[in-house]
C-alpha cells in the first residue's frame, strides 16, 4: 500500500486487520486537571491498553518512553535516536504503514478529538515516517460499533527506518517571537476560549500569544458519534482567519503539544501544507517572563 489517507474510519480499519504490512498503535495516555487547579496529572494508558485494544495493537509510551527525558518541559519530542529506536522496536519502518488511535478521553470528560494519537503521527512525520494515519473516534467508536477488542499481548518484528527527519514541521520559542509581528504566519491557539482568554489555565501566566487566533481543537467533531465534521464546516473554522492561505505558514500551539497537533492534522487534511507545532506551547512561553501573554475579556 503506497498511500493511506490522514484520517481512516473504523471501517477502513476492520477491513485492513489481517496486512501484515500493517501496524497499529494504541497512544493513550490519561489526564486529570485538579479541581483547583494547576497542571495536570499524566497516568500512562499502558493498564487501559492491557485490558482491552483493537487485535495487533501494541502500545507506544508517549508520556514516559517517548518523551524527552531530560527536558523541564513535559512530552517534547525526545532525542531522535532514542525515537527511532523506540518505534522500530514496535515493528513500524519502511516496509510498513500505522494507525494509530487513542481513547480520545480526558479523565472524567469525553473528548471527540484523538490528540493523543495525532501527537504521536506529528512525532512520527517529524522523525521522517510516513503512511501514518488516525482511527476517527479512536477506541471509544471501535467498541462502541460492538468490535472485536484483543487482550493478547502482541510481540512485533523489529524493523529498519531510513527517513529524514522534517525539521519544518516542529516551531520553537524563537520562531514564534518571530511570527507574532510577521503577517505572512498565522499563529493559532488550539486551547479554550477560557483559557484564550486568560480566564481558566494552568500556567503560570494566562492569556494567549500576542497576534494569535483562537481554534478550539475540541469542535471539529461530533461528540456522540466521535465523527468528523464534513470538510466545508471544518474549513470555515479556519478560513476566516486565513489559515488556509498556500502562501502563509501556520503555527499551532496549546498548553504542552498535544492539542495543537491535531489541529495540525486538519490543516493538513484540508490541504495546508505549511504547518509547524510549538512544541514547547504555553508551558514553555508562559513560564518565560521575557515571552509577552495578552489576556482579553471573553466576548
Amino acid at each position: 500500500m503506497d498511500e493511506i489517507p490522514l484520517i481512516v474510519t473504523t471501517s477502513w480499519l476492520a477491513e485492513h486487520l489481517d496486512d501484515l504490512k500493517l501496524r497499529i498503535v494504541d497512544a493513550t495516555v490519561f489526564m486529570k486537571f485538579p479541581e483547583g487547579g494547576g497542571p495536570p496529572n499524566v497516568e500512562s494508558g499502558k493498564t487501559s491498553y492491557e485490558q482491552g485494544h483493537i487485535p495487533g495493537a501494541v502500545y507506544a509510551d508517549l508520556a514516559g518512553e517517548l518523551s524527552d527525558p531530560d527536558s523541564p518541559l513535559p512530552f517534547t519530542v525526545p532525542p531522535r535516536g532514542l525515537f527511532i529506536e523506540k518505534l522500530t522496536e514496535l515493528g513500524i519502518g519502511d516496509d510498513t504503514y500505522t494507525v494509530v488511535y487513542d481513547q480520545n478521553a480526558l479523565v472524567g470528560e469525553t473528548v471527540a478529538a484523538s490528540y493523543w494519537a495525532s501527537r504521536l503521527a506529528w512525532q512520527m512525520r517529524y522523525e521522517g515516517f510516513g503512511r501514518i494515519a488516525i482511527l476517527e473516534g479512536g477506541l471509544q467508536k471501535w467498541q462502541a460499533e460492538g468490535r472485536e477488542l484483543s487482550k493478547a499481548k502482541v510481540i512485533p518484528p523489529k524493523a529498519a527506518f531510513t527517513g529524514k527527519q522534517r525539521p519544518e514541521m516542529l516551531a520553537t520559542k524563537e520562531d514564534v517571537q518571530k511570527a507574532i509581528e510577521d503577517e505572512q504566519t498565522v499563529l493559532i491557539d488550539s486551547l479554550s476560549p477560557e483559557e484564550f482568554h486568560g480566564n481558566q489555565s494552568a500556567d503560570p501566566r494566562t492569556g494567549h500569544i500576542p497576534s494569535s487566533r483562537n481554534v478550539f481543537f475540541a469542535i471539529h467533531a461530533d461528540e456522540q458519534t466521535k465523527e468528523l465534521y464534513d470538510d466545508g464546516k471544518l474549513r470555515a473554522s479556519f478560513e476566516q482567519i486565513g489559515a488556509l492561505d498556500p502562501d502563509k505558514k501556520v503555527i499551532t500551539y496549546c498548553g504542552g503539544g498535544i492539542a495543537a497537533t491535531w489541529t495540525a492534522l486538519l490543516l493538513n487534511k484540508l490541504g495546508q501544507p505549511n504547518v509547524a507545532v510549538y512544541d514547547g506551547s504555553m508551558n514553555e512561553w508562559a513560564s518565560d517572563p521575557s515571552c509577552p501573554v495578552v489576556k482579553s475579556e471573553n466576548s
